[in-house]
């Protein structure tokens, strides 16, 4: 797949991106100031499985204190 994420427009605090035939709508604050119309931008999305794990131990601790009998 080749497809690249273009800004089409902005509306209000969204960035209308398309990618491919799809379009959606992406938070501005999370995108660079400079951003404008017509740019390509790429995401890098990883896991971050070490603030995962504390979340998750975090969820489990507050669960058990919850629910203790």
């Amino acid at each position: 797949m080749n497809e690249m994420c273009i800004i089409d427009r902005f509306e209000g605090d969204y960035a209308v991106i398309e990618f491919g035939r799809i379009t959606f709508n992406f938070p501005r604050t999370l995108l660079p100031k400079d951003l404008k119309e017509g740019d390509v931008i790429k995401f890098d999305v990883r896991i971050d499985s070490e603030e995962t794990l504390k979340r998750n131990q975090k969820i489990k601790r507050l669960a058990d204190e919850l629910f203790r009998e």
